[in-house]
């Protein structure tokens, strides 16, 4: 087994989607070392919840259901919102919406990217797999993170309805997370033709959410202020 070209075939979608997103931003990027450390905080949550997903397994078994919503879904976007709210969502540097999404998406990518690695050792994986885990696994923790990134920002920068969003925050990547592995876990051979139009849909929202973000920037109004005191 040649040890580099899989580690680079792993590696290389997250940190594509993770380009990509930061890229989105319009009006001003955010600290590059602070980006890279929250996908590293990603990368480190594995261990952590790969320990906790076999506690509850020994405790609550492994149904479809359990295993789609509460292992996989609940426990996974619960640790990457808990990193996200105590360590970014009152740091300074987190001064527009948008920047919601960017952490957001560094940690879960960082998350997906170490579990993509993991996965291509144990199973000894082809690049053709590992393909299609960059369009399926590896990108549907990018778009968690943007749904994820998207509602911690409203919370912040719409205070009156923070707790809402909070919530919302949560709740809704553990949903479609879960949906998600329910698909894989339930429709066994047939789940392309379910999984088509669930990934399309969720992409079409993202870039939804994306371009709402960039357009509640309070960043953007200054930015449209210097242009007119320019002309």
């Amino acid at each position: 087994m040649q040890i580099l070209p899989i580690v680079l075939a792993a590696v290389a979608p997250g940190l594509s989607l993770l380009a990509y997103f930061y890229l989105k931003d319009k009006y001003e990027t955010e600290p590059i070392h602070l980006v890279i450390r929250m996908f590293l905080f990603g990368v480190l949550l594995v261990y952590p919840t790969m320990v906790l997903q076999n506690a509850l397994v020994q405790e609550f078994g492994e149904g479809t259901f359990i295993s789609s919503f509460l292992l996989s879904g609940g426990i996974e976007e619960f640790m990457k919102w808990f990193v996200l709210y105590h360590l970014i969502f009152r740091h300074e540097a987190f001064d527009e919406p948008y920047d919601g999404i960017v952490y957001a998406v560094a940690v879960s990518l960082g998350y997906a990217t170490l579990e993509n690695i993991i996965y291509a050792f144990l199973n000894a994986a082809s690049f053709s797999a590992l393909m299609i885990r960059a369009l399926l696994p590896v990108s549907a923790h990018a778009l968690f993170g943007v749904m994820m990134g998207y509602y911690l920002g409203k919370a912040k920068f719409v205070p009156n309805k923070a707790q809402k969003y909070l919530w919302f925050s949560l709740l809704l990547p553990i949903f479609w997370h879960g949906l998600f592995d329910y698909i894989l876990l339930f429709f066994k051979s047939n789940w392309i033709w379910v999984m088509i139009p669930v990934m399309t849909f969720l992409w079409i929202r993202t870039i939804w959410r994306v371009d709402r973000a960039n357009a509640h920037s309070p960043l953007r109004v200054a930015s449209a202020d210097e242009k007119i005191k320019m002309s």
